[in-house]
């Protein structure tokens, strides 16, 4: 298993991290416990020690089953990360009381890596002035946390303002090779290396988008080395960025990993042809966006209840990803029935509005007509 070493805090992880929050579950939606334990035993065996969980995983049950599943083992002989439900806390003492909670459905006296989960900009300035943030330090310097960190979900300019805001153990953000100017993405990547900030990495496969692919995409890759999942590349793209010191992948089956640890066991970071070819693919991907919304909500709100920009967004990448899976949560719950494109009036007002000069109200009728088939273009 590749380790890496994160100098700061003068010990070494496994490359591949388990992230708990999509093990295998059953038909009443609870987790499969046999399989997930199997699962990971199989990676601890192999040499993962950096088991990643949070409160609200598997509707609260991923920290329980989690805390069972390791207790078997040698405490020290894992580094287990969870995550302060910052959303939930309204006060310090929410704060206490979730961490107390945590520490015994975990059945441990002490979180090794313990984030602030889902930092921006906003939420965090609230931590600071709830008091969690200097809570957190006294809860490090008592031994009950041993490393104290954040993970991230907001624009570059807040991850600079967090993480510059005092001495970070670790941070975990979101990267892969077609997130890398989303988010803190490669600009947040660079500060944190800059600062010294060991870097764990979520969504490496960008919640499975980039393991499965059209016939085209795929051959590039196969051409590439016949015998290595797709998947692969993308876990490779950043387990080849030297800062990047754990990589979590959410597996929720055993192939799963057994594949993973067939690419950590054996690491090779991407050679120079790798890299240009994923490069290649990042701009085929691109080049399959339907139309050029931008999110500015010039055209909102709309008078029949459609959310069109989110609808643009849906429809652009279902195209990109050429996979229904990749968007059905978002169009049929996120968005829902009453604000798809379907409601459309054909009133006008929106294109008056555009500053793109978008084809709004043709483009909304083809988004209904291309979701509602829910197919694979794969």
């Amino acid at each position: 298993m590749e380790k890496r070493r994160m100098d700061k805090l003068g010990i070494e992880t496994s490359l591949l991290g388990f992230g708990c929050m999509r093990f295998p579950t059953t038909a009443d939606g609870k987790i499969d416990e046999e399989k997930a334990q199997a699962m990971l035993d199989k990676a601890i065996a192999a040499g993962v020690n950096y088991i990643d969980t949070a409160y609200p995983y598997h509707n609260k049950e991923s920290e329980p089953f989690v805390g069972r599943a390791l207790k078997k083992y040698d405490r020290s002989s894992f580094y287990l990360a969870t995550k302060l439900p910052a959303w939930l806390v309204k006060s310090l003492d929410d704060a206490k009381r979730y961490f107390e909670e945590q520490l015994k459905r975990l059945q441990t006296d002490y979180i090794d890596f313990y984030l602030l989960h889902a930092m921006g900009g906003s939420s965090y300035r609230k931590m600071v002035e709830l008091g969690v943030v200097e809570y957190c330090e006294k809860l490090k310097a008592e031994g009950r946390i041993k490393y104290f960190g954040f993970s991230f979900h907001d624009s570059y300019e807040a991850f600079a303002e967090i993480l510059g805001d005092r001495d970070w153990d670790f941070c975990q953000i979101q990267l892969n090779y077609m997130d890398a100017e989303e988010q803190a993405g490669m600009r947040g990547y660079r500060l944190a290396e800059e600062k010294g900030v060991p870097l764990v990495i979520m969504e490496p496969v960008k919640g499975g988008s980039l393991s499965v692919f059209a016939d085209d995409i795929t051959e590039k890759l196969r051409a590439l080395d016949h015998e290595a999942s797709t998947a692969s590349f993308a876990l490779r793209w950043v387990g080849s960025l030297p800062n990047v010191k754990v990589v979590l992948s959410g597996m929720s089956a055993m192939e799963q990993v057994e594949d993973n640890l067939k690419t950590f066991s054996n690491f090779k970071p991407l050679s120079e042809q790798e890299a240009s070819t994923i490069e290649e693919i990042v701009a085929m991907i691109r080049g399959r966006v339907q139309n050029g919304c931008t999110g500015c909500r010039y055209c909102m709100p709309c008078p029949a209840g459609v959310k069109i920009p989110e609808c643009f967004a849906a429809w652009n990448t279902y195209h990109m990803y050429q996979n229904y899976n990749v968007v059905r949560w978002n169009w049929e719950q996120g968005i829902g029935e009453a604000a798809q494109a379907k409601n459309c009036i054909k009133c006008g007002k929106c294109e008056s509005l555009c500053p793109q000069k978008l084809s709004i109200r043709e483009d909304l009728a083809k988004v209904q007509s291309d979701l509602e088939r829910k197919e694979m273009i794969l």
